[in-house]
C-alpha cells in the first residue's frame, strides 16, 4: 500500500454528492478572504492513481482538452506532474478561484463518469494567510471532506493553526471530523 493510498481510509467509492461538497470551497472563499484575511495563491490540483489503459488515457486527454478549450475564456493554465509514488497531478493555475474549483471538478467528474472514480485521491487548494503562511485545503474524495494543512518546513506542520482553521471554517466546508485522517501532502507540486 502506497502513502497516498493510506489517505483513502479503505473506502473505494467516492462519497455521495461529492460535487456539492467540492463546490463548497467556492462558497467558503468569502469566509476565507473576508473573515480570515486569506488569499488564494491561484493554484489548485487534483491527484489520482493512473492505470495503463487506452480508455483511462482517453478520459484524461478529453479532460485536458475541455480545460484547454475553456482556457480562452477562463485563462486556466494546465500542467501535469507525476510524483515519486507514481501518482499523476493535474495542476491548474488561474486568478479566478471559481475557475480552479470548476477545473478540479471537471477532471473528477470525467474520471467518475468513465468508471474510474475510485482512482481519484485528493484535490488541493492553495491559500496563504495575511502573513504569507501557506495554507492548503485538501479535499479527500473518498471521504467527501476537507481539512486544512499548514506546513511549517522540514516536514513539520502547525497542528494548532490547523485546528483553529477547522473551528473558523467548519460552517462553510464539510470538514473531516477524524483528525487522524488529516494526512499531509508533502511536496505537492502547487508552488
Amino acid at each position: 500500500m502506497g502513502f497516498l493510498d493510506s489517505i483513502l481510509g479503505g473506502r473505494k467509492k467516492l462519497a455521495n454528492a461529492d460535487a456539492d461538497r467540492l463546490f463548497a470551497m467556492s462558497t467558503a472563499q468569502v469566509t476565507l478572504e473576508i473573515s480570515l484575511g486569506m488569499k488564494s495563491r491561484g493554484v489548485a490540483a487534483i491527484v489520482f492513481q493512473q492505470i495503463a489503459s487506452a480508455d483511462f488515457k482517453q478520459i484524461l486527454d478529453d479532460s485536458s482538452e475541455l480545460i484547454k478549450s475553456a482556457a480562452g475564456d477562463t485563462g486556466t493554465q494546465l500542467a501535469t506532474d507525476d510524483d515519486e509514488f507514481g501518482y499523476r497531478w493535474m495542476i491548474f493555475r488561474d486568478e479566478d478561484f471559481d475557475d480552479l474549483v470548476t477545473a478540479v471538478n471537471t477532471v473528477a467528474s470525467e474520471l467518475q463518469a468513465g468508471g474510474y472514480g475510485d482512482r481519484v485521491l485528493a484535490a488541493v487548494f492553495a491559500w496563504q494567510d495575511s502573513s504569507g503562511q501557506a495554507v492548503d485545503f485538501i479535499y479527500n474524495f473518498k471521504r467527501g471532506r476537507f481539512y486544512p494543512f499548514v506546513p511549517k518546513g522540514n516536514k513539520q506542520r502547525d497542528n494548532e493553526y490547523e485546528l483553529r482553521l477547522k473551528a473558523q471554517i467548519e460552517n462553510d466546508l464539510p470538514i473531516e471530523p477524524e483528525l487522524d485522517r488529516w494526512f499531509p501532502l508533502w511536496d505537492a507540486p502547487i508552488d
